[in-house]
C-alpha cells in the first residue's frame, strides 16, 4: 500500500504520517514492560505495518533493555532492500542487569555514547542508523523516574552537558554511523542549545489530546525546520475507545500503566474524552484510535506520529490516521470536549496554519 509521506525535517527521508512503535512489543521483566509479549505476535505485527505501507519504526535501545531493537532486527531480516523500512532508535538511559526492574539511570558521556551506539548496531543487524536520537535530558544524572534523585554527598549525581552529548552525536554523524540526528524530551531552551552546536534535524516528545504540553516544543521545530515525530499519540491506548474501568483494574502483572496517573486519578476524564471522539469516529467511518492520532498530524510542524501496536489486528485501527484529514469543525468540537472533560494540559486548538 502507499501512504502520504512527509519530509522529516531538513533529512533526506520522506516517512509516512504514521511509524510503528515498538516500545509495546518490547517484552516484559523491565521497569516499563507492558506485560507478556509473545515474539511471534511482535514479529508478526511489525511486517503486516510495514505490508500496509508504514515506512519506518522507532525503537530504544532501553525498550526490553535491547529486546525491542532485536525483535525489530528479526522482523527485518529477510526483507529485500526495496522494502526495509527507516530505523530509528534512541540511546541514553542505561540500565542495571543484575536488576532489570530498576528504574534506567541517564547517561550520555562520550564513552557510555559510543559503546551504545555500538550495540544498537550490532542488535539491529544495521551498519548505519537512520535516525539516533537522546532519549532524555542527561545534564543530571539520577534515574529516569520523575521526582527521584539520586544523591553523592548529598547533592545530585551531575550528568554530562548538553553541548558535549550533542558533539558527539554530530560526530556519529559525520562518521556515517548514523544518517540523522535528533532529541527526545528536550525542551525549549534545551534544543536552542544543541542547535547552535548542530543542526535538532528531529524531535520527538509526547504529544496527545490528553497531554498537550509539548505545543511549544513543536512551535519551536516548525520556525526552525526541525522535522517533529510525536509519541503517545492514543496516550498508551486511554484514546482507542478500548478502555475502560474494568479494563484498567484487570491489567496485568507487570504493566506499568497500573499506577500511572493517567490510569488512577486522571483516568474518568481522560475516558470521557475518549468517548467524546465517537462521534467525530462516527462521521469518517473510522475508529477512536485513527480520531486520536489524526488529531496530533492536524497540528502544523507535527511530521509524523509514532503508533504502538501488539498484534497486527490493532494496526488496523490506527492505519486510517495517517490519510485521514480533520476538518475545523471536528477539531473544534475535540477542543470543546477538551474543556469540558478537563482532561490533561496545554492548548485545545491546532494553531492554524
Amino acid at each position: 500500500m502507499s501512504l502520504p509521506k512527509k519530509r522529516l525535517g531538513t533529512t533526506d527521508m520522506e516517512i509516512t504520517r504514521v511509524g510503528f512503535g515498538s516500545w509495546g512489543i518490547s517484552g516484559p521483566g523491565w521497569r516499563y514492560a507492558w506485560g507478556p509479549q509473545d515474539d511471534a505476535d511482535s514479529v508478526a505485527t511489525i511486517r503486516y505495518a510495514i505490508e500496509q505501507g508504514v515506512n519506518w519504526i522507532d525503537t530504544a535501545a532501553v525498550y526490553g533493555l535491547g529486546h525491542s531493537e532485536e525483535i525489530v532486527a528479526k522482523a527485518l531480516a529477510d526483507l529485500p532492500e526495496a522494502d526495509r523500512p527507516f530505523v530509528f532508535t534512541k540511546l541514553g538511559l542505561a540500565w542495571d542487569e543484575n536488576d532489570r526492574t530498576a528504574p534506567p539511570r541517564r547517561e550520555m558521556s562520550p564513552a557510555g555514547v559510543r559503546r551504545e551506539v555500538e550495540g544498537s548496531l550490532r542488535r539491529l543487524g544495521v551498519e548505519r542508523i537512520d535516525l539516533y536520537q537522546v532519549h532524555w535530558p542527561a545534564e543530571d544524572g539520577g534515574p529516569l523516574e520523575y521526582g527521584a534523585e539520586t544523591e553523592a554527598g548529598g547533592e545530585r549525581v551531575p550528568g554530562t552537558p548538553l553541548e558535549e552529548y550533542w558533539q558527539v552525536m554530530a560526530d556519529l554523524k559525520a562518521e556515517g554511523k548514523v544518517r540523522a540526528i535528533g532529541l527526545s524530551n528536550h525542551e525549549v531552551p534545551r534544543l536552542e542549545r544543541a542547535d547552535r552546536v548542530a543542526h535538532v534535524e528531529s524531535l520527538q516528545p509526547p504529544f496527545s489530546a490528553i497531554n498537550r504540553s509539548a505545543a511549544d516544543e513543536i512551535a519551536w521545530s516548525r520556525e526552525h525546520d526541525t522535522g517533529v515525530i510525536v509519541y503517545s499519540p492514543m496516550q498508551s491506548g486511554l484514546l482507542t475507545g478500548a478502555f475502560s474501568r474494568d479494563r484498567v483494574a484487570n491489567l496485568p502483572d507487570g504493566d506499568w500503566r497500573a499506577g500511572h496517573p493517567d490510569f488512577t486519578t486522571g483516568l474518568d476524564a481522560n475516558l470521557a474524552l475518549a468517548d467524546a471522539l465517537r462521534p467525530v469516529a462516527e462521521r469518517h467511518g473510522v475508529s477512536v484510535a485513527a480520531i486520536a492520532v489524526a488529531w496530533t498530524l492536524a497540528w502544523p510542524g507535527i511530521t509524523g506520529a509514532i503508533v504502538g501496536a501488539r498484534r497486527p489486528g490493532q494496526v488496523d485501527g490506527w492505519l486510517p490516521a495517517a490519510s485521514l484529514e480533520l476538518t475545523a469543525a471536528d477539531l473544534d468540537e475535540i477542543a470543546t470536549a477538551i474543556v469540558r472533560t478537563g482532561a490533561g494540559q496545554g492548548p485545545a486548538v491546532p494553531t492554524r496554519s
